[in-house]
C-alpha cells in the first residue's frame, strides 16, 4: 500500500464523531494527527480552541503577487449505529473491490486529505506552491458548525482569499467529473404530540380522549397533497424557477435519470412533484421530509394502550431564493393550524442553513472546470446539490468570495450510513486535481 493511502488510513482510525461527547478526546486527538502532517510538510499551523471541537488552520509563506486560495474540509464524522450493518469495523479502513471502506472515507477525511497529499506533492517537487494557501479545517460540520461562523467572522481579516475551494460534494457518475455550483439549504424541527397525562388502556378510553400518534400522522399526510407538492402556505412564494439552460444541461447529465435515482436508491417508483424530472427535483426544488417518528408500544407483540404522547422529526431542503427563518415560520403556522382538537403541539426548532448558488462560468469557475478535466481526463458536467452545507453561504456572506464545490463522491458512497466507502481511483484523482487547481488559479 502507497504512503499517501497508510496517511489515509491512519486518519480514518480516528472516531472523531463530534455529536458524541464520548469521542471528545478523539476528536481531539485526530486534530493534532492533522496539525503534525501539516507540520511536517512545512506549513505553518495553528489549533484554535472553540467552545466544543478545535479548528485547524494551515498556510505557506504567502507573497502579495500571488492569488490566495482557501480550502475548506471537515475532520469529524457521523455516527456509525447501526454498527452491526457494518461489512468490517467502520474505524478499521480495508480496501476492497477498488474501494477504501470506513466511516469517513467520503465525508470528508479521503476528500480533505486528497488536497493536503496534492499540496505535499507540489511542495516536495516545487519546493513552493504557484498560490498562496490556507487550509481551514474544522471538528463540527456533522452537527451544524456552531462554532464556525465566530471563528470566520473574528479571523475575517487573516482568512482573507481569493477563492474558496471544497471538495465535500459528489460526483453523478464514476468517471464524469462534477463541479456543483448550488446547494440547497435546510431547516429543522421536531414536532411533539401530548394528549391524556399517561398512557391509556385502548380499550377503556379509546374513542373517548384523542390520540396523540394519530394526531402525529395526521400532521405528517398534512404536508403534501396526493402528487407530493407540498401544501404549506406560502412555501413556494421565494422559490427562484430553474433556468432553461439549466434544464437543458441536466437533462444530458449522465447517471441521474428517474431509472438511475430509482437503481441507486433502490425504490420502487419515482415521486415527487409534477413536472420535474427527479434531476430538477434533488438540485432545484424545494422538500419538505419526515426523518422520524414514533410514538406509543414499540415492542414484540400487542400492548394495547393511547400513548401519552408521540413525536416526530421534519427537515425541510430550500432552494434559492428561500430564507430558513421564513419557512420555519411557516411550517410552525401550518403545524399548529392543522394541529388535531384534543392534544397539545410543542413544536423545538432545530438547525438551519441558507441556500447557495454561484456562478459556474466565472474566472474561477472556469479554473475549476479546467482542474477537473485534467485530473478526470474529460469536461465535467455542472450541477446543484440537493444536500446542505451551511457554512459554503457564510463562507460567501462572510469572507466574500464564491467557493468551488469540486466533489469526489459518488452517488453510492454511502456517506452517512453503514459501509461508507471511497473509489482509490478518485483518491488519486482528487490528489491530481489539487495539483492542477491551484496551478490554474494562479
Amino acid at each position: 500500500m502507497t504512503k499517501q493511502l497508510n496517511d489515509l488510513f491512519d486518519f480514518l482510525r480516528f472516531p472523531s464523531i463530534s455529536t458524541d461527547s464520548n469521542h471528545v478526546s478523539d476528536v481531539r486527538h485526530c486534530a493534532d494527527w492533522l496539525i503534525q502532517k501539516l507540520s511536517g510538510m512545512g506549513l505553518d499551523t495553528e489549533l484554535h480552541e472553540t467552545a466544543r471541537h478545535p479548528i485547524v488552520i494551515a498556510r505557506n509563506t504567502h507573497q502579495a503577487d500571488k492569488k490566495t486560495c482557501l480550502i475548506y474540509g471537515h475532520y469529524d464524522v457521523q455516527p456509525v449505529d447501526p454498527v452491526e450493518l457494518w461489512d468490517s469495523p467502520p474505524f478499521e479502513p480495508e480496501i476492497r473491490d477498488g474501494k477504501i471502506w470506513g466511516r469517513g472515507a467520503t465525508d470528508n477525511k479521503g476528500q480533505m486529505l486528497a488536497h493536503i497529499l496534492g499540496v505535499e506533492e507540489t511542495l516536495k517537487e516545487k519546493g513552493e506552491l504557484p498560490v498562496n494557501l490556507i487550509f481551514l479545517f474544522e471538528g463540527e460540520e456533522e452537527i451544524g458548525s456552531p462554532n464556525l461562523v465566530p471563528f470566520l467572522e473574528k479571523h475575517k481579516a487573516d482568512l482573507a482569499c481569493d477563492v474558496i475551494a471544497v471538495s465535500d460534494t459528489g460526483m453523478v457518475a464514476k468517471g464524469v467529473p462534477t463541479m456543483g455550483y448550488g446547494l440547497r439549504g435546510i431547516t429543522c424541527c421536531e414536532v411533539t404530540v401530548k394528549g391524556p397525562s399517561g398512557d391509556l388502556h385502548s380499550g377503556l378510553y379509546g374513542g373517548a380522549v384523542a390520540n396523540p400518534a394519530t394526531a402525529v400522522a395526521r400532521l405528517v399526510a398534512s404536508l403534501h397533497d396526493a402528487n407530493g407538492h407540498i401544501a404549506i402556505d406560502g412555501f413556494y412564494d421565494d422559490v427562484r424557477p430553474l433556468e432553461d439552460w439549466e434544464r437543458k444541461m441536466w437533462a444530458k447529465v449522465p447517471g441521474v435519470s428517474d431509472d438511475d435515482t430509482l437503481a441507486i436508491t433502490g425504490s420502487h417508483a419515482a415521486f415527487g412533484e409534477p413536472g420535474f424530472s427527479s434531476a430538477e427535483r434533488l438540485w432545484a426544488r424545494p422538500t419538505a421530509e419526515v426523518n422520524g417518528i414514533g410514538g406509543g408500544y414499540q415492542g414484540e407483540g400487542s400492548k394495547t394502550v393511547i400513548p401519552a404522547e408521540a413525536m416526530a422529526k421534519f427537515s425541510f431542503r430550500l432552494v434559492p431564493d428561500q430564507d430558513p427563518e421564513d419557512i420555519s415560520s411557516k411550517v410552525q403556522a401550518h403545524l399548529e393550524k392543522h394541529c388535531p382538537e384534543g392534544v397539545t403541539l410543542d413544536v423545538e426548532v432545530g438547525h438551519h442553513g441558507k441556500p447557495y448558488i454561484c456562478d459556474p462560468h466565472s474566472e474561477n469557475g472556469k479554473a475549476g472546470q479546467i482542474a477537473l478535466e485534467k485530473a478526470f481526463g474529460k469536461a465535467p458536467v455542472l450541477i446543484r446539490e440537493g444536500g446542505s452545507i451551511p457554512v459554503i453561504q457564510d463562507m460567501k456572506e462572510i469572507l466574500g468570495v464564491e467557493p468551488l464545490m469540486l466533489g469526489l463522491a459518488l452517488p453510492d458512497c454511502q456517506i452517512h450510513a453503514p459501509n461508507e466507502n471511497f473509489y482509490v481511483e478518485n483518491f488519486e484523482a482528487g490528489i491530481q486535481l489539487n495539483r492542477a487547481l491551484l496551478q490554474e488559479l494562479a
